[in-house]
């Protein structure tokens, strides 16, 4: 059996992706969790098998008691899940769901949420991807109490976490995580010994991180160099690299900055480590490239087949807002 602490907290955690298994992990090690809610079993692959989230399959195999409800709103059965489980306090991790005012109200201590950023900046779905794709250099963890808006309530804990400049979004969650699942810990032992005083987030500084869209992953030769590496980065996981040669879609992989001049789009250089492509200032050297239905494949093998090279213009895209 798991270690409690001297309060003895009783935690009910949410959470579906990969990302939260370091904090739930975290939180059974040292409390008992007597809940995990985790979003609905979905198709998956190309059979279609209906596949649980990691947190799902995490809390099975362990032998909790899971939950997996459809929608949280006016749903008088799983609320009396969640006070039958006599949880002290909740705790959610990319849980994927908004919690309805009344569901807020059934742990005595409420919900305390892990942030991937330092609230008030990038309220959202996708903060770890937008820090990247505005190049930041520095981002953190904030422990907060939840309250009925989207990553508005008071903090009651904040880390900073340095961004390293060849961070993609995948090396980001990796890091995030660990801190998340530090935190949580101190979090949840500051609050069992009553010394967790909230602090009201500054409306005023806020910024946002919506949820991704596939043309988010679009290359915009028109920016700077630098800003078409940092939107590589912040789509790696997805939708990631999307570029266009007439008209066809190509994914873009080991982007990073180069030295080239040329319009935007244009093809400046070719050797084995790549293409460099300029943008509208400075050029960005690419290293594979995947066409439709196909393997990646190194950018200049692709370019050989492709009949590209030297001269050759990617098609440009641009968003009707950014």
């Amino acid at each position: 059996m798991p270690v409690r602490d001297s309060r003895g907290l009783r935690v009910a955690f949410f959470g579906s992706p990969a990302f939260a298994l370091p904090v739930l992990e975290a939180i059974r090690a040292q409390f008992e969790v007597v809940l995990v809610v985790a979003q609905p079993d979905k198709p998956v692959g190309r059979g279609l098998k209906l596949t649980p989230p990691p947190v799902a399959a995490r809390a099975a195999e362990l032998g909790l008691l899971l939950a997996q409800p459809d929608r949280l709103r006016r749903n008088a059965d799983f609320a009396a899940v969640l006070r039958d489980s006599g949880a002290d306090v909740a705790v959610t991790c990319a849980y994927g769901k908004i919690l309805p005012a009344s569901l807020l109200e059934v742990p005595r201590h409420g919900f305390l949420n892990t942030h991937t950023s330092l609230l008030p900046a990038y309220r959202g779905a996708a903060p770890i991807q937008w820090a990247l794709i505005h190049g930041e250099t520095v981002t953190g963890t904030t422990i907060m109490q939840t309250d009925p808006g989207m990553d508005t309530g008071p903090i009651l804990l904040q880390e900073e976490l340095p961004i390293a400049p060849q961070w993609t979004s995948l090396d980001l969650s990796d890091a995030l995580a660990g801190q998340a699942a530090r935190l949580i810990v101190t979090a949840l032992e500051r609050l069992g010994r009553g010394g967790l005083p909230p602090t009201a987030q500054d409306d005023a500084a806020a910024t946002h991180a919506p949820m991704l869209v596939k043309e988010d992953g679009f290359v915009r030769w028109t920016d700077s160099a630098l800003a078409v590496v940092n939107r590589y980065r912040g789509v790696a996981a997805w939708p990631q690299t999307t570029a266009f040669l007439n008209g066809a879609r190509l994914k873009l992989g080991g982007l990073s900055v180069g030295e080239g001049v040329g319009g935007p789009g244009e093809v400046v250089g070719m050797d084995a480590e790549g293409l460099l492509v300029a943008c509208a200032s400075g050029a960005v050297r690419v290293q594979t490239i995947q066409p439709e239905t196909r393997r990646p494949q190194p950018a200049s093998v692709w370019a050989t087949s492709a009949g590209a090279g030297v001269g050759t213009r990617f098609d440009l895209w641009t968003p009707e807002s950014d």
